[in-house]
């Protein structure tokens, strides 16, 4: 079989979720801007997320060092994690702390200055990386390690490793790209598909090797109808009997991963479970088009495409831009500031991150940034007692229920909240959209996850220091014992557990938790 195959032609209807209000048009009039490389990038060596376990990148330069873009600056902490690269030639400035849009914290960055004599036009970049139009002949851990030291993270805001999301896969799984963007005003990945559809075929066919897949379905929603006739000629032309393409109900936030593996696939990802459980890995639909970037003209992720919206831009439109960039220039570009705008929100207005100031470099994580006027913002109304109408049930997407999580979030319980799920909120303000007493439904569940998560690691840790006292318990016992050559039963192991207890030697395991 060739050419283009529907998944699926009629998408489920699901009962959750809301409709707001689109906003997409604003930016999607003007096709996508390439901005020139800006005099100054500020690139973050990790993201606010990373833990031990997923340790930052380490600097391969040194201050006044002359780079070329796309050579590495960074090399990853551990095998999988993506290396980091120059997104402009230049000097190396600074390697310090400094603050990132979209992060919580100052992270570790490496600043580049661009030379003033130095042209746009005839910018060196680094030659490390030849292109394989062959990629789909290498071995899948050859692909995955190229994937990895080209930098490549998901483009759909979490920047998880892709190398070792891919690597997690297990036997015959299926391959699902992401390009259902589901908040109002972001429209980065519609215009990538518009305009670039062949190109995120590409990289969807070197992943399926990667992936050892068989199927791979790209999942856009009814209201991008241009980008669907895009993408229908791009896997025409491919003639591809593994891809496919499924179109999803266009109401939010149908581009959630959990929720838009049960409308394609109508499977559900198990509470506390990852989708790579139920044989399912999804990627952005720019992360498959920067694959194919690397593979075929020897690209490493240095940019990516962000949506400049809002009614405070005068002419608002998607612009690729460097990893790196001032805020400030991207809006420039965009042809300024206008109408008195209130707030600047990285990201969608549900989900979105209020930024302090535009002098804040955009990460890979950045796909939008609205600049918002008070009309769009309106009337911020006082929250009201609930009345038990029953809206944020009926608009949960993860099946919860948000009365009673608010109950136990204001009891201060955390085991009513374990109980009742919390750490499987997406954090999507479905809940507080429909709340007619306009309660702050998803601040308060995301106070609650962290109260849930203490309590657990509370409770972790007590468990471990009962182990730990019990096992040092019965060596002593042990010890004694065999110095006294007699023997030592359970019930002796008992009793002197029990005189030790009673001593108050033993931690008092109620504090603890």
């Amino acid at each position: 079989m060739s050419g283009p195959t529907t998944w699926q032609a009629q998408p489920r209807r699901p009962a959750w979720g809301v409709r707001t209000p689109r906003r997409k048009s604003l930016a999607t009039q003007m096709p996508i801007l390439a901005a020139p490389p800006p005099a100054r990038v500020t690139i973050p060596l990790g993201n606010s997320a990373q833990t031990s376990t997923q340790p930052g990148a380490s600097p391969l330069v040194v201050c006044g060092q002359v780079v070329r873009c796309g050579e590495p600056l960074a090399a990853p902490g551990s095998p999988g994690h993506p290396a980091i690269h120059a997104s402009i030639a230049g000097r190396i400035a600074a390697i310090g702390t400094y603050p990132v849009a979209g992060s919580a914290q100052p992270l570790p960055c490496i600043v580049i200055e661009r030379a003033r004599s130095e042209s746009c036009e005839s910018e060196p970049w680094w030659d490390g990386y030849p292109p394989r139009p062959d990629a789909e002949t290498l071995p899948a851990a050859e692909l995955r390690r190229q994937i990895a030291s080209a930098g490549i993270v998901g483009l759909g805001g979490a920047l998880f490793p892709t190398a070792l999301k891919l690597a997690a896969a297990g036997e015959q799984p299926r391959l699902l790209l992401n390009g259902a963007e589901c908040e109002a005003y972001i429209s980065c990945d519609d215009m990538l598909l518009r305009e670039r559809a062949g190109r995120v075929v590409a990289g969807a066919r070197i992943l399926c090797k990667a992936l050892g897949a068989e199927l791979a379905v790209i999942a856009i929603k009814t209201d991008m109808p241009e980008a669907r006739a895009a993408l229908l000629a791009a896997l025409d032309q491919a003639g591809d009997p593994r891809l496919a393409i499924s179109t999803v109900t266009a109401k939010y936030p149908a581009g959630g991963e959990r929720q838009l593996i049960e409308l394609v696939f109508g499977r559900e990802v198990p509470a506390g479970g990852l989708p790579a459980d139920i044989g399912v890995i999804c990627h952005n639909v720019a992360t498959a088009a920067a694959v194919a970037d690397f593979f075929l003209e020897g690209r490493p992720l240095v940019s990516r495409i962000i949506t400049i919206s809002g009614g405070g831009i005068a002419q608002p439109r998607n612009i690729e831009a460097r990893i790196g960039t001032p805020i400030s220039e991207l809006v420039a570009l965009a042809g300024g500031y206008t109408g008195n705008p209130q707030r600047l929100i990285m990201g969608g207005p549900m989900m979105g991150i209020a930024l302090p100031d535009d002098a804040l470099p955009v990460s890979a994580a950045t796909n939008c940034v609205i600049a918002a006027t008070a009309a769009e913002l309106g009337d911020t109304a006082p929250e009201q007692p609930c009345i038990r109408c029953g809206l944020c049930v009926e608009a949960c997407p993860a099946g919860l229920m948000p009365q009673d999580l608010l109950a136990a979030v204001r009891m201060a319980s955390s085991d009513r909240l374990a109980a009742l799920g919390v750490s499987e909120c997406i954090e999507c303000g479905a809940c507080d959209y429909s709340c007619p007493s306009h309660i702050h439904l998803a601040t308060r569940f995301q106070a609650g996850k962290q109260m849930a998560s203490r309590a657990r690691l509370a409770r972790e840790r007590a468990s471990i220091a009962r182990e730990r006292f019990e096992a040092r318990t019965q060596r002593l016992a042990r010890n004694s014992a065999e110095q006294q050559d007699t023997p030592v039963g359970p019930s002796a192991l008992d009793a002197l557990l029990a005189r030790s207890r009673q001593r108050g030697k033993a931690p008092d395991n109620d504090k603890a938790e």
